[in-house]
């Protein structure tokens, strides 16, 4: 019985020193320690426009290397990562022109999107330029559509998702409330501007909520991550009126780095 013990610990010592000679063990391990296949999608929140040093390859998508996927993927490794997330993308333009590298053997998807099919960069121009009635007024008509016609849009939007890559783990990122009511801003919106575009924001992020809810996938709140950091904070992660004028509330580097990557991060 010992002498078969030993016969075993002598074997395992040597394979184990064979494996490592040859470089098979480390292979395994890295093979092992490898991240899942991670396809990034979304609009500009996700590619990370306001944030800069954009990937000239990526034209007007504007895909950031200080966006939370690049930032992601930097620090995990993933086995892959397709990064297909693109400004100004509604839920249509992720059907036709983002999905292509989703397949089977995808194990991590992020998305955020909604934003651009209510209008909102259309909402912050009215509010900057014209009354404060027609500011409300343009918020309350899209809380409207968040309501009552962006469910069955993202609802085809994670069909797809889920139809290309079934097992894979999706993460839905929400979108930060823009200002810090009673802040440090003394000049532009007003009050009242600043609470119905926060009002918006939390709309959005309910209704996205539960469409990914029901989808079995995740959401990822960034609105606690962003607190204290809104436009009128004093230190604000967000851009507030920019030259080029689409970075304009958007959120900076620091705003990819400290308030979406960490929650991306918690949920995937």
């Amino acid at each position: 019985m010992k002498l078969s013990r030993l016969t075993a610990t002598m074997g395992a010592f040597v394979v184990g020193a064979v494996l490592a000679l040859t470089g098979a063990g480390a292979a395994q391990a890295t093979e092992n320690s490898a991240g899942p296949a991670y396809v990034a999608l979304g609009d500009s929140y996700s590619s990370g426009v306001g944030a800069g040093s954009y990937d000239g390859a990526s034209g007007n998508c504007k895909r950031s290397t200080k966006a939370y996927p690049a930032l992601w993927a930097a620090s995990h490794a993933p086995s892959s990562f397709n990064f297909t997330a693109c400004s100004g993308a509604k839920t249509g333009d992720v059907l036709n022109n983002q999905l292509g590298p989703l397949n089977s053997g995808t194990g991590l998807v992020s998305i955020s999107i909604g934003g651009n099919d209510a209008g909102f960069a259309d909402i912050m121009m009215t509010c900057v330029l014209q009354s404060e009635s027609t500011c409300v007024n343009a918020v309350n008509s899209a809380k409207d559509f968040v309501q009552n016609t962006l469910p069955g849009k993202l609802d085809q939007v994670y069909n797809a998702i889920s139809a290309k890559s079934p097992s894979a783990h999706v993460v839905v990122l929400g979108y930060p409330r823009f200002y810090k009511l009673s802040g440090s801003c003394i000049v532009g919106l007003t009050e009242t501007e600043r609470a119905a575009i926060n009002s918006g924001a939390d709309v959005l992020n309910s209704v996205t909520a539960k469409r990914a809810a029901d989808h079995g996938f995740s959401f990822g709140d960034v609105t606690s991550t962003f607190t204290g950091h809104e436009i009128c904070s004093g230190s604000a992660w967000l851009n507030s009126v920019t030259v080029p004028v689409d970075e304009s509330y958007h959120p900076t580097a620091a705003g990819q780095s400290g308030g979406y990557l960490p929650v991306f991060s918690a949920a995937a």
